[in-house]
């Protein structure tokens, strides 16, 4: 279950590409979502590690996991241990100097407390679990997350998503683009961290201290090309893994970003 817009890495393709400064997007002329090679392909990459906790029996729900993956990566985000002289913040900083990836693994059982058992952080959703962790190099990931399998689980809704809250923050998946379930974890964990680098200090807090409340849902067809075109932060794949190079895959609506 992986996403990337830039790159592979080891153990399965690796996730979302996407540069950027700790503090804000990418740079004039460096976008996050460039396809061919930029300054921060030079870089030593990292990526940032996702384990969803899915046992056979008893799967979470898509929509929760997308939903639960965007706050895991908002809740690393925002910790004190990646801000400023943070144990994880050389890690973030580096990790957010190069070409951005997320990748989103499995694991259920023995699987599932190994991986519980690493530095990390697990936030649960309604009815899914996931870990995240601090950036590790391409090359270095910890053995008891390098086994855990990339591609091969999807995930269904039992049950249509209920109506959103039309305050709060949505992050509005492409109907345009089909996306296994570790795919669009990873691009909803990636919209969310475009929201986060848009707002400022005070709209972050306020997120923050809400528990980061947001919602996950395709876009109607007849208003994909509205959410597009409308300034709002959005994601762009670079066709390394299932999309086609620059297919536009979610747009991070919050509320304090709206034009």
């Amino acid at each position: 279950m992986s996403s990337d817009p830039s790159a592979v890495g080891p153990g399965g393709p690796g996730p979302v590409g996407d540069p950027a400064s700790a503090d804000g997007p990418a740079p004039s002329g460096d976008s996050p979502f460039r396809s061919e090679r930029t300054a921060r392909d030079e870089a030593p990459q990292f990526v940032l590690p996702l384990v969803a906790h899915i046992e056979k029996a008893a799967p979470p729900a898509r929509t929760d996991a997308l939903e639960t993956a965007a706050r895991a990566v908002l809740t690393l985000l925002s910790d004190e241990r990646s801000l400023g002289d943070g144990e994880w913040a050389r890690a973030v900083r580096d990790w957010q100097d190069a070409r951005i990836r997320k990748v989103v693994r499995r694991a259920r059982g023995a699987e599932w407390r190994r991986a519980e058992a690493l530095p990390g952080i697990t936030v649960t959703g309604k009815s899914a679990e996931v870990r995240v962790y601090p950036p590790v190099p391409l090359d270095g990931w910890p053995k008891e997350l390098a086994r855990l399998q990339v591609s091969g689980t999807d995930l269904d809704d039992p049950e249509p998503p209920a109506e959103h809250d039309p305050a709060a923050p949505v992050l509005w998946m492409s109907p345009e683009v089909d996306m296994s379930a570790g795919k669009a974890m990873a691009q909803a964990g990636h919209g969310a961290q475009l929201a986060w680098w848009e707002l400022s200090d005070a709209d972050r807090a306020a997120w923050r201290d809400a528990g980061f409340p947001l919602a996950v849902r395709t876009a109607p067809p007849a208003r994909w090309g509205e959410l597009v075109a409308s300034g709002l932060p959005k994601g762009r794949a670079a066709g390394v893994t299932e999309i086609a190079p620059g297919s536009c895959t979610v747009v991070a609506d919050h509320p304090a970003l709206r034009r």
